[in-house]
């Protein structure tokens, strides 16, 4: 070992550091605002440097959660950040695609045939919307990203229990809300023994996601942003600049999180269980009746 840290890890410590000047400038506001007006002393108008960070602008990101191979996507969905909300649309990972550079497969073989950029190129034209980048996290950095933060509190909707020991995993979790962390978080996550399949994944995904998205907008984690950063820089890979990335995770911390799931139902091909996934076919926002925050209905019997 030199010390030396890769081109990675240095962009992701400067994106931290970004974060944190973020974090600290939005929080003078959020701190103010729990005080009376009456007991505000008066100061001299500040221009925010970083004001015209609370946009992203128009740029798509794909956020791709590795599975345990490192080679598939356990976890798919396109992020924005624009007009003071954060939309989540969250990509079945079982999605048939006829893709044009490498044929017909399920959306989450994408990244282990084809890299970053294949995904990128087929969801430009699946979601009729650019994707301008990518970030890459696999489930280590989810646990710790979870356990800095203290664990994430979701509703268990009822007992899972699973166990594999080829893979050294064991899920046994009770029903009920509760505060999920390391292991059982990740348990949380990958449980797909129900029936449900996809559509019961990705309902627990949303649940993650609110309770991961609501904690880190509250002002005593926003200023921790850069120990998040550099504690989960290594599971991390993303081809967002230094600048950039500290500019996302800034304007994050001062919108609503909105989330979607595409609609779906499934098939059989050749043998094969896939989920016929409804596209967005233009740049507007996914109807409502091909997208919906829940898929009770769409839950189809294989």
């Amino acid at each position: 070992m030199n010390g030396q840290q890769s081109p990675n890890k240095k962009s992701l410590l400067t994106a931290a550091v970004v974060g944190l000047f973020g974090g600290l400038l939005l929080s003078i506001p959020l701190s103010r605002s729990l005080i009376p007006s009456t007991e505000l002393p008066k100061l001299a108008s500040i221009n925010n440097p970083l004001e015209s960070w609370t946009s992203f602008g128009n740029e798509n990101i794909v956020i791709l959660g590795m599975d345990a191979g490192g080679g598939n996507t356990d976890t798919m969905f396109v992020l924005s950040v624009e007009n003071g909300e954060t939309s989540i649309i969250q990509i079945p990972r079982d999605s048939y695609i006829e893709s044009r550079s490498f044929g017909p497969m399920k959306a989450n073989a994408l990244h282990a045939i084809g890299g970053p950029d294949a995904v990128k190129s087929e969801l430009t034209r699946l979601m009729g919307r650019p994707i301008d980048h990518h970030i890459l996290v696999n489930l280590e950095g989810i646990r710790t990203i979870s356990d800095l933060l203290g664990g994430l509190e979701v509703d268990v909707p009822k007992r899972l229990y699973y166990r594999d020991k080829s893979q050294g995993l064991l899920i046994d979790l009770q029903p009920g809300r509760q505060v999920l962390k390391g292991r059982d978080l990740e348990g949380f996550l990958r449980w797909r023994h129900d029936g449900e399949g996809d559509f019961g994944r990705l309902d627990r995904q949303q649940l993650v996601l609110k309770s991961l998205f609501n904690k880190l907008i509250q002002p005593q984690n926003l200023i921790r942003l850069p120990a998040l950063i550099s504690a989960a820089g290594r599971n991390l890979d993303t081809d967002l600049g230094p600048l950039d990335f500290g500019k996302l995770i800034t304007a994050m911390g001062t919108t609503e999180l909105q989330t979607n799931q595409l609609s779906a139902r499934p098939f059989y091909k050749n043998g094969v269980s896939y989920l016929d996934t409804q596209w967005p076919t233009n740049d507007s926002s996914i109807d409502e009746d091909t997208s919906r925050s829940n898929s009770e209905d769409l839950r189809l019997k294989r």
